[in-house]
């Protein structure tokens, strides 16, 4: 028998994206197969009847760190990784769409064009109708990253959970790419990951989902059908909350 939302531990998600996930084993820019494969998980997990938003990266075009490192100005590097995120939520979108799953794109900076300015009661209002927002431009300002804007806008929207989608298991004591010795933590709390620097997400966003009890499930976006387990409330990945032994309420 297949899961309703009124099954789910989680209505509310918001799915943080990164950009890089977007280019599968490209070196740069977007596959579109990959794309497409993202698409088909998104619609499955929306079709169980959650209220599902996306935050995405722009990492594979271009990240305003990196482009400080080569002389260009940070905050100006920041804003064009801004706009290489709408790119990425134009792309996402339109998959989505031709796949029949109704989408909104919402912009932290202006671009009236192609995209609705972020205004959160619209954000809600979209969800509530069953619409997939995906939320572009991070938070509108330079020096921060997407994280904090996936953790922002999860705190915003009254999300029930923020899932971040990488390219390994979960959370671990070291990277697990350099360290044969690193460890799968299944759980593990906000504070040790910031005492740990675990490099979960960035301290902000850690800081600012603690602060509201929000919690985290970190997972391997590369093993098909992830999205759906996690939303199912499958133990899958690693778990981000307040404490060990019970799941954090909001």
């Amino acid at each position: 028998m297949s899961a309703t939302s009124a099954d789910l531990p989680y209505r509310r998600i918001v799915l943080k994206l990164s950009g890089e996930a977007l280019m599968g084993a490209k070196s740069f820019g977007i596959d579109e197969g990959v794309v497409a494969e993202i698409a088909d998980e998104i619609r499955d997990v929306h079709g169980l009847g959650v209220e599902l938003a996306i935050v995405i990266g722009g990492g594979n075009i271009i990240r305003g760190l990196a482009a400080s490192h080569r002389g260009i100005d940070r905050a100006t590097g920041d804003y064009m990784g801004m706009l290489a995120t709408v790119i990425n939520a134009l792309a996402l979108q339109d998959a989505l769409e031709k796949r029949g799953v109704s989408t909104r794109v919402q912009t932290a900076i202006e671009i009236r064009e192609v995209a609705e300015t972020f205004i959160r009661r619209r954000a809600i209002r979209h969800l509530e109708k069953g619409r997939v927002v995906i939320f572009a431009g991070g938070t509108g300002n330079p020096f921060f990253t997407t994280d904090s804007a996936a953790a922002l806008r999860a705190n915003e929207i009254h999300a029930d959970v923020l899932l971040k989608a990488t390219r390994v298991d979960g959370v671990y004591t070291a990277d697990p790419r350099t360290d044969p010795q690193a460890r799968l933590l299944p759980v593990v709390t906000y504070q040790q990951v910031l005492e740990r620097d675990l490099k979960v997400m960035d301290a902000a966003a850690i800081a600012l989902c603690r602060d509201n009890r929000l919690p985290i499930v970190v997972f391997n976006l590369a093993q098909k059908g992830n999205i759906r387990r996690v939303v199912s409330g499958e133990a899958v990945g690693s778990a981000v909350r307040e404490t060990l032994e019970a799941t954090a309420a909001r």
